[in-house]
């Protein structure tokens, strides 16, 4: 295709070393890990344990820590809701979060406020970063939990998790961290001790419909989650059904290439980021975001004057990019990730997000996208 995709932070395209390993597993290993009486599920169960050893030890933790979900969103809605039969029984109903989550936090904050819990909805600085102090401000003795993203989304700001997670550990807080944009791109930030973390593999070249929920124990104790559906008792009952060998395989070989390419994807992302902001010199545009805490591969952008949606358009057949995350876009309102931000409502409501894999913008030429913006720019 003609077209640069530039809306990786939606989804990225399957690498083609992790299909082939998919379709091994789907083809020739089919088996079931759960079947105990041959060695097709003999060898299954093998894979997925090595699997999990390896995702767990990216964020330095140990296999019995990993259970294996759909994605992030799935993986989030087991640690919010999971952990709030124990606020309840403990009397401990006080939850803090951001006003820039993903909707997959926001929604079953929502629900659990329906339930009688407090949530505390930090806003951002004009950066779109959550201080440290700003959250340890609003700890309280009843704080269950606190939910923070590691890499927004919309801005590709980075949180100070890894921070904040030594804080808590201090605490009786648990601390859960959607790192659905930052697994094997930011991977220090995630050895910290957080509690939960939720992660997501079609981010990084892994098909959709898996991710993982890391849940670290605190010394000998495990989380008093609760699991959210019954049957089957796999992932330590906390997510029953048949386990997606295949999906489970590839996004193991996901994370690998990601591991072993990692400083090769720094560098083309970062290159590809100074291209695009030279490539715009000549036009008006704000950056939303801390440019000094960002991952290299996302940029927001507004532009003086310049309506988002009629940009998208002007770009049809050059570029493939969107105004905010994939799971709101369809709406057409306000990004509220900006709105937090306390930004201007020209530059709220003209939101443009690049985001990129560096393997997949050869050959794109940044003056189509200035000469977009020129045409359009008053």
């Amino acid at each position: 295709m003609s077209v640069t995709y530039l809306d990786a932070a939606a989804t990225t395209r399957v690498d083609p070393r992790v299909a082939d390993v998919v379709l091994h597993w789907m083809t020739e290993d089919f088996g079931n890990a759960g079947s105990r009486t041959h060695e097709y599920g003999a060898r299954a169960k093998k894979a997925v344990q090595q699997a999990r050893t390896q995702i767990a030890a990216q964020l330095g933790a140990s296999a019995e820590e990993l259970i294996f979900t759909s994605g992030a969103t799935e993986s989030n809605n087991i640690a919010l809701l999971g952990i709030a039969p124990h606020g309840e029984q403990t009397g401990r109903r006080h939850i803090i979060t951001s006003a820039i989550e993903h909707k997959a936090v926001l929604e079953p904050l929502e629900h659990l406020q329906s339930r009688g819990f407090e949530v505390d909805f930090l806003k951002p600085d004009e950066h779109g970063r959550i201080s440290i102090e700003a959250v340890r401000e609003r700890l309280r003795p009843d704080t269950l939990l606190v939910s923070l993203m590691h890499v927004n989304n919309e801005t590709g700001v980075v949180q100070p998790v890894s921070e904040l997670g030594q804080l808590l550990r201090e605490t009786s807080t648990y601390f859960h961290v959607d790192a659905a944009q930052g697994f094997a791109k930011l991977p220090e930030d995630l050895t910290a001790p957080i509690d939960l973390i939720s992660i997501s593999g079609h981010k990084i070249g892994a098909p959709k419909g898996i991710g993982a929920l890391l849940v670290r124990r605190r010394g000998w104790d495990r989380l008093p989650l609760q699991p959210l559906m019954f049957g089957g008792g796999q992932e330590r009952k906390l997510r029953p059904g048949t386990l997606p060998v295949p999906l489970i395989m590839g996004l193991a070989k996901a994370e690998e290439i990601f591991r072993k390419e990692h400083q090769q994807w720094l560098a083309g992302a970062q290159k590809f980021r100074e291209q695009v902001l030279a490539g715009l010199a000549g036009t008006r545009y704000h950056v939303n975001g801390d440019p000094k805490h960002s991952v290299p591969h996302i940029l927001n952008l507004s532009f003086e004057g310049v309506d988002a949606e009629a940009l998208i358009i002007g770009l049809k057949g050059v570029a493939a990019v969107a105004t905010g995350s994939a799971c709101t876009s369809a709406s057409y309102t306000p990004s509220h990730v900006l709105t937090a931000m306390g930004l201007p409502d020209e530059i709220v409501s003209n939101g443009l997000r690049l985001s990129w894999l560096p393997s997949q913008v050869d050959g794109f030429e940044v003056s189509d996208l200035a000469a977009a913006v020129n045409q359009l720019q008053p």
